[in-house]
């Protein structure tokens, strides 16, 4: 190939100079997803929708062990259902697409396209629950939802449909509800960190940010390279809200009438997008060897004289690692081994296996590690245990460099301009006292762009006065731009 090709083939912004456009272009010539015609709705190729795969059997195994049984219900929601809850409503109207007619005949009522589906589920639930040895009931599904409304979509990041889990449990008191919490939030943040390499600040919303419905709502908050902040995965407690529009009753063991208690959460395909956003480099993909389609590369490399030679002996090393990993061989005829290497890297196939002729008169091959370039030569004999080692150590390597990422942006300030110059000089996260009054949350968002992510968990020590109006500090809240 000519290297005009591999050139036009390769990243063309640095990631430090255009983050927007370089993440544009990683997804796309890395031929991992493509747009399609609908504006705002992605084709998954099958390496992203294999991370995707990793991902939900990671989380459903979990789900599965504490009880959590998949379930599936309609992607169309009568309108009538969507106004039993008026908060719901508010929220989420503006993000509805409607299915008004059959063919030329117009609906009766019109039917959303499933924005979320608390309404049509529980519509079912009233039904099924009549008494407390009808609880818990902890269902979920997996499927697909649509939100419309927005101008400026973003792969992963901001979609009009996108893939998720909706985990909609019920509970006979408020306690068993709230312990459910912590439990399916360390789910999602271990496969965060164990699957995908990140990390994430867990905390809660603030009632202005809360989800439609809820009575509170707890995120893991993700930071993006262009310092802005994307919400991961979410629990919500929403208390009898949905129960008493419901009306979710059961009778309860002295024989009273009570409404249920209830719980809903999500992880979705925006994690994928921050996977890409934070390992990706100048060269093309980067992805943790444990959610890659991919996991090994094997790049026979040969002259006409020894090609069915070389053949054989990369043959014979991937019958050595076919039982072990995700590998595979590239035979394809036509292409240069750099034009392959190029490739593979854009990929994001983790790891690169070279054998030629020299390595096969040694008994070695050469294995070429994707995020940081490194190669190192290993006997056939020893090949498997290197490979799982280098596997976890890139693994882990991946997540520590995210993590130190994170921490580096994340600034504790005690004033408001302080707050302001990091903004504007450093951006990222602003850990600040704040008061709790949502008039300080709404000027801090309305002159500087920034709103509060969540109250994180993890307080630190809290400030002395507010951030914005110097009345008592109450918590320690985290500031930031975000998608």
């Amino acid at each position: 190939m000519a290297k005009k090709e591999i050139d036009d083939k390769g990243i063309t912004v640095k990631k430090s100079e255009n983050f927007s456009e370089w993440y544009v272009q990683v997804l796309l010539k890395s031929e991992f997803i493509d747009y399609t015609d609908v504006s705002g709705a992605l084709a998954y190729r099958p390496s992203s929708y294999a991370v995707w795969e990793t991902i939900s059997e990671a989380v459903d195994k979990e789900f599965k062990k504490i009880g959590v049984q998949n379930v599936y219900f309609p992607m169309f929601i009568p309108e009538r259902y969507l106004q039993k809850e008026k908060e719901m409503l508010e929220g989420f109207t503006p993000e509805v697409a409607w299915v008004t007619h059959a063919g030329e005949t117009k609906l009766s009522e019109r039917l959303a396209v499933r924005p979320t589906s608390e309404t049509i589920m529980y519509a079912s639930y009233s039904k099924w629950i009549r008494s407390w040895r009808d609880l818990p009931m902890r269902y979920n599904q997996w499927n697909n939802v649509v939100r419309w409304e927005f101008k400026d979509p973003t792969p992963f990041i901001r979609g009009r449909e996108f893939l998720w889990n909706e985990g909609h449990t019920v509970f006979a008191t408020d306690k068993e509800a709230m312990a459910e919490r912590d439990v399916i939030l360390s789910i999602y943040r271990n496969v965060l960190k164990d699957f995908l390499a990140l990390p994430g600040v867990v905390g809660q919303k603030t009632s202005k940010e809360k989800f439609p419905g809820a009575v509170a709502s707890y995120s893991i908050e993700q930071l993006m390279p262009d310092m802005l902040v994307v919400q991961g995965p979410d629990f919500h407690f929403d208390g009898q809200t949905f129960s008493k529009a419901f009306d979710i009753k059961f009778l309860d063991k002295e024989g009273n009438t009570s409404y249920a208690w209830q719980n809903t959460y999500a992880i979705s395909t925006r994690v994928v997008g921050v996977m890409v956003a934070t390992h990706s480099d100048d060269k093309g993909l980067v992805l943790p060897p444990r959610v890659a389609q991919v996991q090994v590369m094997i790049v026979p490399i040969y002259k006409n004289e020894n090609r069915d030679e070389v053949l054989k002996y990369a043959s014979g090393i991937f019958d050595m690692l076919k039982d072990s990993f995700r590998v595979r061989i590239d035979t394809r005829e036509g292409y240069s081994p750099g034009f392959k290497f190029n490739e593979w890297e854009l990929k994001g196939v983790p790891v690169r296996i070279e054998v030629g002729a020299k390595e096969m008169e040694k008994g070695q091959v050469v294995i070429a590690r994707r995020d940081t370039g490194a190669k190192t030569e290993t006997d056939t004999g020893s090949i498997v245990g290197k490979l799982n080692a280098l596997l976890d150590d890139m693994q882990r390597s991946l997540y520590k460099k995210a993590e130190e990422f994170l921490a580096a942006n994340t600034h504790t300030v005690k004033d408001y301009e302080d707050l302001k110059k990091t903004l504007s000089v450093k951006g990222g996260i602003i850990h600040a006292p704040w008061c709790e009054d949502r008039e300080c949350e709404d000027k801090v968002k309305e002159e500087t762009g920034a709103k509060i992510t969540n109250i994180p968990f993890e307080q630190g020590k809290l400030g002395a006065k507010c951030i914005y109006c110097g009345k008592k500090a109450k918590v320690m809240a985290n500031f930031a731009k975000s998608y």
